[in-house]
């Protein structure tokens, strides 16, 4: 696994963490947060995992669970509320644009797997 994706997902996750900081704590909000923070520590912890060369079916596991995570992370991403503050849904746009680069890199990684173990 790619050292440079590490911390790519890396500065993403704490990117979304310190965006969290930032946001209005409402009810709504609170949960959201509680969604998120789980989810976009999964992608680089899951990718990591990855690495660990227990095999390529652990390895493809792990990677599909990164993606699938990503995939949860952009969810609760757009259902953030912004409350009209451009500042804020700026960043959470730019976040999005990265989570969404991060899960067809993740798809990149799959196909080549794929294609691998024939």
């Amino acid at each position: 696994m790619s050292r440079e994706l590490e911390l790519r997902f890396y500065v993403f996750a704490k990117r979304v963490r310190d965006f969290c900081r930032k946001i209005k704590r409402d009810t709504i909000n609170i949960e959201y947060v509680k969604q998120l923070i789980r989810s976009i520590g999964s992608i680089g912890a899951n990718y990591l995992e990855a690495s660990d060369d227990l095999g390529k079916a652990d390895e493809k596991l792990k990677i599909k669970i990164a993606r699938r995570e990503t995939k949860e992370t952009l969810y609760w991403l757009c259902l953030i509320l912004t409350y009209n503050d451009a500042e804020i849904e700026t960043e959470r746009i730019e976040l999005v644009n990265e989570g969404k680069q991060i899960k067809k890199i993740l798809s990149s990684i799959l196909i080549k797997l794929e294609k691998t173990r024939h």
